[in-house]
């Protein structure tokens, strides 16, 4: 699928009927034991002509029983973090390297990860961002397979295939984390959303 996606013409309408086909074959993957417990796969939303994907790590109860990424509580607050930078849900796509809620919340297995990540290739492929989000460890790593943490690579520019990627605390992250300290997470996922917000701005430039 991945490969399709890649070497197609773009059209809206191509692109459109692609991504239903993706979201088709996602819904019926049973390539791992999370399809054993989930009540919805949770492809991704938003614009599929995004310039900018977020992904984060997998979705939560809210999530699993909507269907939808990131409109829990962390989804709230990313909201939030996006409309202060401008942004909208419907500027970006918001996705996750999981697709499925892994029980309790807890991190994905690698085994996990491995089974699912045919379908973040194939959003990547169709969509092609200029710019990705990495939201916490599991799409740092994911992407950059390094050993360093989230609080070490966060604020940072990588290049990624071609796009511009940077690591950002997750907003589950900074609920645990209220300070708004200067230096603190809030304080620096400000800092990290602006610096998005700028790289964008020039692409659009």
């Amino acid at each position: 699928m991945t490969e399709m996606l890649s070497q197609a013409q773009r059209s809206p309408q191509e692109r459109t009927a692609l991504y239903q086909l993706l979201r088709d074959a996602a819904n019926r993957c049973e390539q791992c034991g999370l399809c054993r417990s989930r009540k919805n796969v949770v492809v991704g939303e938003g614009s599929l002509t995004s310039r900018i994907m977020f992904v984060g790590e997998g979705p939560g109860e809210v999530e699993d029983n909507s269907g939808r990424p990131f409109v829990g509580p962390a989804g709230q607050l990313l909201t939030r973090i996006l409309e202060a930078a401008k942004f909208s849900r419907d500027d970006v796509y918001i996705t996750n390297i999981v697709k499925c809620r892994p029980p309790n919340n807890r991190v994905p297995e690698i085994e996990e990860v491995l089974s699912c990540q045919r379908w973040l290739e194939a959003q990547i492929a169709l969509l092609q961002p200029q710019i990705i989000v990495c939201l916490g460890n599991t799409p740092l790593k994911w992407f950059l397979h390094g050993t360093e943490g989230i609080t070490k690579m966060r604020g940072r520019w990588f290049t990624w295939r071609g796009a511009a990627l940077m690591p950002m605390f997750h907003p589950s992250y900074l609920l645990r984390n209220q300070s708004r300290e200067r230096g603190g997470p809030k304080d620096l996922t400000w800092r990290d959303i602006q610096e998005i917000r700028q790289r964008y701005e020039s692409l659009r430039g």
